[in-house]
């Protein structure tokens, strides 16, 4: 991709000697220069190729440097132009500043001073480029939140972050839906040298095709019906930064070589448009499905996904981050608010198959149950209570027997606490002789639910 402190030049100057020095000049500086003769021409590359600065000398064939700087700022006003010439006036100075012109120099003049003039447009140009970014930022900007975990698979990823964050590279995220796929690549973002700058989000499976590729690439008006105005695509605002790119395993097939052409080389088109225009983004990719799969069953680019799994990371399922569960219960509870010891080691034996999202969503309805800011287990979602006894619910779904309800409950919790009657009371959320009561009760033998379960 283009690097981030070059600029790209047009040169407009029927002097061919002139012309040639300034062009040698800029490209032993590390430009990317265009050159043109005259007005036509200038136009025609800049129809194909978005210019950050265009020098343009006042008296060119075809046309005059002035109405060459009219008919850019009537179809290319996001280039800034300074205009030259050897017949300098007044009038002639305020009527370009007066047509949108950077800056007006009159010849002979020292090239290192137009170079200085040149780098000065094209950073006017970066921070109204920036300005454009900011707004449409405001629309999807979130605040940061805090990754929480001391289990030992949360510390692996933690140390993941800091070795990739710093790379350029782009990073395919891997995980169930509800890992906080999107947490890390913000957290990947902090991390990089490009934290200054936008990170842009986008999620492919929210969006149709058509949409999709509009956000992504932008598009020109009149590119199609309801497009009243001329929109940068996402690329774009993410331009110098970061972009997300979220269940990527759902983009289309067409998209996809879309995609693959800016990784490789930073260029892309708007929809409507055949500009080439150049942006400096870091990719950062996220699914919840196997691509290696969908790549064998020829739903996804082989290239595609190697150049987006430079380096992979593997979220770990909530189930599998022992000890971490009371840690994000009490982190996004807040400070004032309690749970219950039952409630906890309820969440903490569920296997919670939308993991922290789904975990966000029982404490958020707990919290608005709860009496006197306390969390008990009445204020949870029945399933993440009674999980324990989900094989039997499930059994017995449908069934108005509630005695064999309450029997297949007793039974589940005893086999789980291996017999100790003290734990399965304390589970069940009752004292040990109604326990035995029920024991009893139900003709339940504890030895050999404890010896079916070794």
């Amino acid at each position: 991709m283009t690097e981030p402190s070059q600029i790209d030049l047009l040169i407009v100057d029927d002097d061919e000697d002139h012309r040639q020095t300034l062009v040698h000049r800029f490209a032993r500086h590390d430009f990317r220069v265009q050159e043109a003769g005259d007005a036509d021409e200038a136009m025609s590359h800049a129809q194909w190729r978005a210019f950050d600065v265009a020098v343009v000398d006042l008296v060119i064939p075809g046309s005059s440097g002035l109405e060459l700087l009219a008919r850019f700022k009537r179809h290319h006003e996001d280039c800034e132009v300074i205009i030259l010439t050897g017949q300098g006036t007044i009038e002639t100075a305020v009527q370009a500043m007066k047509l949108g012109a950077y800056d007006y120099l009159t010849k002979p003049f020292p090239v290192k001073e137009l170079e200085e003039v040149v780098r000065k447009a094209a950073e006017r140009r970066r921070l109204k480029k920036e300005n454009q970014q900011l707004k449409t930022l405001l629309r999807q900007s979130v605040p940061d939140e805090v990754m929480v975990g001391h289990s030992p698979a949360m510390q692996e990823i933690f140390r993941l972050i800091e070795r990739a964050g710093p790379s350029d590279k782009a990073i395919l995220i891997q995980g169930e839906s509800g890992t906080g796929k999107e947490l890390v690549a913000r957290a990947l973002h902090r991390h990089s040298a490009r934290a200054e700058r936008p990170i842009v989000v986008i999620n492919c499976a929210a969006l149709t095709e058509s949409l999709l590729e509009s956000e992504l690439f932008g598009h020109e008006k009149g590119a199609f019906t309801g497009a009243v105005a001329a929109k940068q695509g996402l690329f774009e605002v993410a331009d110098g930064g970061t972009l997300f790119i979220d269940e990527i395993g759902e983009m289309p097939g067409a998209l996809q070589a879309k995609l693959l052409r800016v990784l490789e080389d930073g260029s892309l088109r708007r929809i409507g448009s055949i500009k080439e225009r150049r942006v400096n983004v870091r990719l950062l990719a996220a699914t919840n499905r196997n691509l290696a799969q969908r790549v064998a069953a020829g739903s996804f680019r082989e290239d595609l996904y190697y150049r987006i799994n430079v380096l992979s990371l593997e979220l770990p399922p909530l189930r599998e981050r022992v000890g971490d569960i009371p840690l994000l219960v009490r982190h996004f509870l807040g400070p004032g608010w309690a749970i219950e010891e039952r409630a906890m080691q309820a969440l903490e034996r569920y296997a919670w198959p939308g993991n922290v999202r789904q975990l966000i969503n029982a404490v958020e309805r707990a919290r608005i149950m709860a009496d006197d800011r306390l969390l008990r287990v009445r204020d949870f979602p029945r399933e993440a209570m009674e999980s324990d006894a989900a094989g039997a619910w499930d059994a017995l779904r449908g069934q108005d027997d509630l005695a064999a309800i309450e029997r297949a409950k007793v039974v589940e919790v005893l086999r789980r606490e291996g017999g100790n009657k003290t734990r399965a009371a304390r589970t069940l959320g009752i004292n040990r002789r109604k326990l035995y009561r029920l024991v009893e009760k139900y003709g339940i033998r504890v030895d050999d639910l404890v010896a079916a379960a070794r």
